[in-house]
């Protein structure tokens, strides 16, 4: 989308940005797939659901760590409530389609792609046994933990402290320069790489910023997208099938449709949606969880 001088939501955080990186959305094949996915984040991670929808054959779940409106929510007490209560929370949504007949992950594999390379996630404390107990595929655990949810997506767990806990998704690139001016065109901003730990990386508990890699965001207080050359260039890398996509919350121009949706895939294939402050502020409040919140 181009650029508009407003603001997104009444958040101070996001004033001088359109956009954010809002969340993520992943398939799942079965209700069982789904309830694992569900189970792995509330108890390997301790997520929270957030928010839920069912609409014909679909079945919407998103989970996060706080609230995702984009203003500050009426029961926030500064210097009272935790940060964990303020808005504009990322989330992770899990999209279950009765009526498709796809499979797009086998439980105990590794991802069905290599475009993600993981979703790094930053909490207190984490619950190996819960992750493996709800289908997750535990690839290392030293000093932080890699693991392959039951829907195929890849999540990097580390011990850590963060404003928001879902920090960024990060994206394996061909060509790592393609990649960025892509991401630099749709409004994205190299900015300064996040940790969750004082070490900032240098210990065994986190590690430091990959070498050549790039940290970008539409604003620096929403999630990221980690951006990592791929070690074999010649290699075509491959869609993980179940991302369904990016999400991009934004403010239209004048010129732009409130109710449109465009839909983007960037250099990795990487799906991205876009969606308007006021379609998400509409959605997002008819669909809290538990109703009525």
């Amino acid at each position: 989308p181009e650029s508009a001088n407003a603001a997104i939501g009444s958040l101070p955080e996001f004033t001088g940005t359109d956009a954010i990186l809002q969340g993520l959305t992943v398939n799942v094949a079965d209700p069982l797939q789904q309830n694992n996915m569900i189970d792995f984040l509330l108890n390997g991670f301790n997520f929270k659901i957030l928010r839920r929808r069912q609409s014909g054959s679909i079945t919407d779940t998103w989970l996060g760590f706080g609230p995702e409106q984009l203003s500050i929510p009426s029961d926030f007490e500064i210097p009272v409530s935790p940060f964990a209560a303020y808005g504009g929370h990322a989330s992770i949504h899990i999209r279950y389609d009765s009526q498709a007949v796809d499979v797009y992950y086998n439980k105990g594999e590794l991802a069905p792609g290599d475009n993600i390379a993981f979703v790094q996630v930053a909490v207190p404390d984490y619950r190996i046994s819960q992750m493996v107990q709800y289908g997750g595929n535990v690839i290392d655990a030293f000093g932080y933990v890699n693991v392959v949810s039951p829907s195929g997506l890849p999540f990097r767990g580390i011990v850590g402290i963060s404003p928001d806990p879902i920090m960024f998704v990060a994206i394996n690139c061909q060509n790592i320069k393609q990649c960025r001016d892509y991401y630099q065109q749709l409004g994205f901003v190299e900015q300064e790489y996040p940790y969750s730990r004082p070490s900032n990386g240098m210990g065994q508990f986190e590690p430091l910023q990959p070498k050549g890699s790039a940290y970008l965001a539409p604003s620096p207080n929403c999630m990221g997208v980690l951006l990592l050359q791929a070690e074999k260039r010649k290699k075509k890398i491959k869609a993980n099938p179940a991302v369904r996509s990016l999400n991009i919350v934004y403010t239209p121009t004048d010129a732009q449709d409130e109710t449109s949706s465009p839909n983007f895939v960037d250099p990795s294939y990487v799906p991205y949606s876009f969606g308007s402050v006021s379609a998400f502020d509409i959605e997002e409040k008819s669909t809290r969880y538990p109703p009525g919140q």
